[in-house]
């Protein structure tokens, strides 16, 4: 065993340990935003100007209600595991992952840069989407769609909010093309100055930096580097890639990175399901403000249509219920899963998620509410001028989500 630590008690104690195990280049890596880290620092600052009205003697249920159905899957509480990779975090990966949020009962987002292939989340959790950047041709991108169809994927998700701002003023640690002598050489100081985090990698096995989900006949398995590259190269996505690859796809269809109203209203037009209010954590372009901030005006504008998440700056329970009282169905979560890998491995993983449950239940006895579907603009307390006037120059307010 190689975690022996006490149980986690709160995200913020998974970060601190995560910052302890972890090599300083990979920890900054799971910290990072672009350029200055305006957005990433205002996701956070979001969740803090948010007030909660509390209620008392309320009858409530031994069991407050926290359970949802996202992209056709039955999830115990509105959390999902965000697409991420964790190659460098711990041996385990994403398929860690996966088991830790099967045993917490919700679903997992698996990115086309994870390190593991689908097919082997899929069997860890069968609530698994596929997450895809728009990577290569629309034959390559075909091709990879039916390969997560066939290997089980519940839903796509299409992730578009990114600019390939890389750019960070504290620094971007660098990606090897390949595991080679010469780079465990050049990485030796690295596992050195974290022996325990060096072990389980020898003991668990070295990634080979191949981004296996974006594999095609023709081109084969390319290096995370080479599918980065490829990435950059390839004509962004229009709307009409967007109805395209809906129609190819046929079920459950997740559109993440949407901010804008009108964006969120063509997403639905393409035949989205599902709109993730995004800035993909504070790492697309910097200066655009919190998440949360945009949630109001985009349920104003879709939330009756289809299916209304956000994610950036989750970091407690409490967090999930101010996003569900401004009308998100649920959240998804990045970083603090990360935390957790890399703090306590699977183990770890399936802690933090048990904290932001308990995290939820918690708010919801001291709202005096029974169930999450009960959570509305009511329970917050909102300072004037926090959502994006968006429309018309007017911000709609937040309704509850039906």
């Amino acid at each position: 065993m190689l975690f022996t630590s006490a149980p986690l008690e709160s995200v913020a104690e998974a970060q601190r340990r995560a910052k302890k195990r972890l090599p300083t280049a990979v920890y900054a890596s799971l910290i990072a935003g672009t350029e200055k880290g305006l957005t990433l620092h205002d996701n956070i600052q979001a969740f803090d100007e948010i007030g909660l009205i509390p209620r008392i003697a309320a009858d409530l249920p031994p069991q407050r209600e926290m359970s949802t159905t996202v992209m056709g899957q039955e999830i115990s509480f509105p959390v999902i595991v965000s697409p991420a990779g964790a190659q460098a975090v711990d041996p385990g990966g994403e398929v860690a992952v996966a088991r830790a949020a099967a045993a917490a009962g919700t679903a997992i987002g698996l990115s086309s840069f994870a390190s593991m292939p689908f097919e082997d989340v899929a069997a860890a959790n069968p609530k698994a989407f596929f997450q895809l950047y728009w990577v290569g041709t629309r034959d390559d991108i075909a091709e990879r769609v039916e390969h997560a169809r066939q290997a089980g994927a519940k839903g796509l998700i299409l992730t578009l909010d990114w600019s390939f701002a890389s750019r960070r003023d504290w620094g971007s640690p660098t990606i090897p093309e390949r595991v080679t002598l010469s780079t465990l050489v050049e990485f030796l100081p690295m596992g050195l100055s974290r022996p325990g985090w060096a072990l389980r990698f020898l003991l668990g096995g070295i990634p080979d930096l191949k981004a296996p989900n974006l594999r095609t006949r023709a081109k084969g398995t390319p290096t995370f580097k080479q599918a980065y590259v490829e990435w950059t190269q390839t004509p962004l996505p229009t709307w009409d890639d967007v109805r395209w690859l809906r129609e190819l796809w046929g079920g459950e269809f997740m559109v993440k990175g949407v901010f804008y109203p009108d964006d969120a209203r063509r997403a639905v037009d393409c035949g989205a399901t599902a709109i993730s209010v995004s800035n993909h954590g504070g790492n697309n372009l910097d200066g655009i403000p919190a998440s949360l901030r945009a949630l109001p005006a985009v349920v104003e504008a879709v939330g009756d249509q289809v299916e209304v998440l956000m994610d950036g700056g989750i970091r407690r329970g409490s967090d999930v219920v101010k996003a569900l009282a401004m009308g998100a169905k649920a959240v998804l979560v990045g970083r603090v899963w990360l935390w957790g890998l890399a703090a306590g491995g699977e183990e770890g993983v399936r802690q933090v998620l048990e904290i932001l449950r308990s995290g939820i239940d918690e708010a919801l006895i001291g709202l005096g509410h029974k169930s999450i579907r009960e959570l509305s603009p009511n329970d917050l307390v909102i300072p004037e001028g926090f959502t994006i006037p968006m429309t018309d120059g007017k911000v709609p307010a937040a309704r509850k989500k039906k």
